[in-house]
């Protein structure tokens, strides 16, 4: 069911934006060669106490999932691009890392992810992360009262085509309030003009998510981690966005 927030309600949600985008920022700056992946999984999971915010991911298990996740943070490292849990790995030169974090402040969810290089980049990593975030950037201008879950994902797949990606569906943004996942689905390629038109009060997170050579996913060992089929590498952008009666509302916008 796609539910509207009230204007007071989405008032609400701005901690929870707020504390997402924190978090997201403080992990960015501890990225570097030499940092394990739990250390990173650790530092979120302190801000979480600080704050007497609650963990969407800890005991999150849904069906694609081999078990509760367990961690507070998805770490996707190169060939992973969704879903990564935080193991012992230590980050050398030249790693492409996606974070992706959820919390719940005082009742109301907020969802965001950002993909970085560690050290050295490769063009391409910077190219394909830049890819994203222009996805992103296009799909949000979307994000307006009579436009339609399509018009988003046609922005977000023609971001992906000029720069010649391949797009899986599988995966895309979601609804978001008191829960981390809800209605409606938003895919990252459609048709504009099609789908539930948008309205004053609906949240959703938009995460435009590309691979540089495939479209294919398959699953790790871990039951979790979705790395590329071919071994090619992957970027995330993701934020939490409300529908207002005027511009988006980026919830979990940093800086």
């Amino acid at each position: 069911m796609i539910e509207l927030r009230t204007p007071t309600e989405i008032e609400q949600m701005r901690p929870a934006g707020r504390f997402v985008a924190d978090v997201l920022t403080r992990l960015v700056e501890r990225v570097d060669v030499g940092v394990n992946l739990l250390e990173l999984d650790a530092l979120a999971h302190q801000m979480i106490r600080e704050r007497g915010a609650e963990s969407c991911y800890v005991d999150y298990h849904p069906s694609f999932g081999a078990m509760p996740f367990g961690k507070v943070l998805c770490t996707s490292v190169n060939d992973a691009v969704l879903h990564g849990l935080p193991h012992d790995y230590t980050l050398v030169d030249g790693d492409l890392v996606s974070l992706d974090f959820a919390a719940s402040v005082d009742g109301w969810v907020a969802d965001s992810a950002v993909s970085v290089v560690v050290g050295t980049p490769a063009p391409a990593d910077l190219a394909l992360i830049d890819t994203t975030q222009r996805a992103l950037a296009a799909a949000i201008e979307q994000a307006r009262p009579g436009r339609r879950i399509g018009d988003i994902s046609a922005a977000i797949a023609e971001v992906a085509r000029a720069e010649g990606l391949s797009i899986n569906t599988q995966f895309g943004g979601h609804g978001v309030g008191r829960t981390m996942h809800g209605d409606p689905h938003i895919p990252n390629d459609g048709r504009a003009g099609r789908g539930f038109k948008l309205r004053p009060g609906l949240v959703i997170a938009i995460e435009p998510w590309f691979l540089a050579t495939t479209d294919r996913l398959h699953t790790d060992a871990d039951g979790w981690t979705l790395r590329s089929g071919d071994g090619s590498r992957g970027a995330h952008s993701e934020h939490t966005v409300a529908i207002t009666d005027g511009d988006p509302l980026v919830l979990t916008a940093r800086g």
